[in-house]
């Protein structure tokens, strides 16, 4: 009986954990990528992922990056839990909607921005840094997910509680073979 349990917990885990990739920077996904895999828009949190957390505005290798997307055809919306004010100093000058106080991983953000997107969850991906917020509330509702490597080594006091648990996410599927790009 424990057997199948821990089998049953340890699909759960990757069912709802695992994301589909783990990038080293948000520079490593492609307009070229993304129409490989049928991915026309993607769902991005802010900090950490695109811009170090206590960063206002975005770099000049973010906003070409986002560009690029858009000259692509590929949509972007922020979804962010952080305030209105913060996302909204970084996504306004770079012509980027948002979703402010998302209250990731509840599935409301997500459904927002899919919205915004005008696209249905197969051709959209979600990038971002934190597996208990960005890549869970994701994979709920069966998105393509992108974890990237955190843009900053020190993070705000929530998400550290949150890194707390993700090590030993981390050390499970490590565990398992699960290949991070701490190991490429």
């Amino acid at each position: 009986m424990g057997k199948k349990f821990c089998k049953k917990g340890e699909r759960l885990l990757y069912k709802l954990f695992l994301p589909n990739e783990f990038v080293t920077s948000v520079f490593e996904i492609t307009p070229e990528k993304l129409y490989q895999l049928g991915i026309r828009g993607l769902i991005t949190d802010l900090d950490n992922t695109l811009i170090e957390w206590n960063r206002k505005d975005a770099t000049e290798e973010v906003a070409e990056w986002m560009q690029i997307m858009k000259e692509a055809g590929i949509r972007i919306v922020i979804a962010s839990n952080n305030s209105e004010a913060r996302v909204k100093r970084f996504a306004e000058p770079l012509e980027i909607p948002y979703v402010y106080r998302a209250k990731k991983p509840l599935g409301l953000a997500y459904k927002a921005a899919l919205e915004k997107l005008e696209l249905s969850r197969r051709e959209v991906a979600m990038i971002g840094d934190q597996l208990l917020t960005d890549i869970f509330g994701a994979k709920r509702l069966e998105l393509y997910t992108f974890l990237v490597r955190p843009v900053a080594e020190s993070d705000g006091f929530v998400t550290r509680f949150n890194r707390f648990f993700e090590k030993r996410l981390f050390n499970v599927l490590k565990r398992k073979g699960i290949t991070m790009w701490e190991e490429r």
